[in-house]
């Protein structure tokens, strides 16, 4: 939606299959009056691929989601909740932790694609299946991000030659994409992954704190925790 007001919308990951769009926003609307809720279904099965985005009616909520909401268990899993606009120039900086996957079969699919890499914590949202612009059909090749190379190295150390759906596949750092030849997992963007992380530490750390100071508590409704 391009008219959604950034600043007022949270973004949810790590939701769990078994959770509806009117289960999230009942359990978001605790923080405050909802605007619109969006959970990206996938095209092929209509089922939803673990994330979304509440927009409340003001920023203040929707700081205020972020605060209370993060890591609420919901059907076991722990939500990721955070403003959207600080997510989405987080992931525009990246931290350069992106594979590319190659040799997959036709019949790959984002779903089967996550479904391989899921134990190595993609980005929710991330797992792309490069297709033809006018048939649709794969190219067989996609790509998938990481928030850490650690999680990426080792997916590229265990998936790499793996079979999915009859083919052994190949793994990669991707290639840069400002046309040098470069591969992403050069020591420099290490480097600078590893501040951003020390940021983000400090980042998280002042969030409790803050969450720590009396405000208007929620209260779960049954079922959640």
């Amino acid at each position: 939606m391009s008219d959604r007001n950034q600043e007022a919308t949270v973004y949810v990951g790590n939701i769990d299959e078994q959770a509806t769009e009117e289960l999230i926003y009942e359990l978001m609307l605790q923080a405050g009056p909802i605007r619109t809720i969006n959970l990206p279904k996938d095209r092929v099965n209509q089922v939803h691929q673990g994330y979304g985005f509440v927009e409340f009616m003001t920023d203040r909520d929707a700081e205020y989601a972020s605060l209370i909401m993060n890591q609420v268990r919901l059907f076991g899993k722990p939500l990721r909740v955070n403003k959207a606009l600080l997510d989405k120039q987080q992931r525009t900086v990246g931290t350069g932790a992106e594979l590319f996957i190659g040799n997959l079969d036709p019949m790959v699919d984002e779903t089967v694609l996550n479904d391989a890499f899921s134990s190595f914590n993609p980005v929710p949202g991330s797992v792309k299946v490069t297709r033809d612009a006018e048939t649709g059909k794969s190219k067989g090749f996609g790509f998938i991000a990481f928030d850490n190379f650690d999680d990426s190295d080792r997916a590229l150390e265990l998936m790499n030659g793996q079979w999915i759906m009859g083919k052994q596949v190949t793994v990669n750092y991707a290639f840069k994409r400002d046309g040098k030849g470069e591969r992403h997992g050069d020591e420099a963007e290490r480097m600078l992954a590893e501040q951003a992380k020390k940021n983000n530490y400090q980042t998280a750390t002042l969030r409790n704190n803050l969450a720590s100071i009396p405000n208007r508590p929620p209260i779960a409704p049954p079922g959640f925790g």
